[in-house]
């Protein structure tokens, strides 16, 4: 049974919400699932993404295959490097605290882009929502 990690649409017209499922390939977009992993809102900035990661990290080496958008989420998340990192481990390159200790340094240097990335975000909605005030002497 060919097995995907994928988003299924939920919200209304315009304005979506997805759940990063498990399902079987030939199961509709919005059918059936086998575990649901997190969620993902694309209409905040940056797009807010809930997910369990160890759920995911299991399905990958599982053989679960994700589509191209949920690819990248799960590479925004970090659960693509952490696979990576822990086939680093299993051929003996590094040991297991080693890796922990790299995803964590990237995990930290992310959380640190993206919170920049939101109050840049808010700082731009305040000026584009302050009242354009005349100098005067015109």
């Amino acid at each position: 049974m060919p097995v995907k990690i994928r988003l299924q649409r939920h919200g209304s017209k315009k304005r979506p919400f997805y759940f990063i499922v498990v399902a079987d390939a030939r199961s509709p977009r919005d059918g059936k699932f086998i575990q649901k992993l997190g969620t993902y809102n694309p209409l905040t900035v940056p797009a807010t993404i809930q997910l369990d990661r160890q759920k995911a990290l299991d399905w990958l080496h599982k053989g679960a295959q994700p589509t191209d958008t949920v690819r990248k989420i799960l590479s925004f998340k970090g659960v693509l490097y952490l696979k990576h990192l822990l086939r680093g481990v299993k051929l003996g390159l590094f040991d297991e605290t080693a890796a922990m200790e790299k995803f964590q340094a990237w995990h930290s240097e992310h959380e640190t882009q993206i919170k920049k990335k939101q109050e840049e975000h808010a700082r731009d909605r305040r000026v584009r929502r302050a009242p354009i005030r005349n100098g005067g002497g015109e």
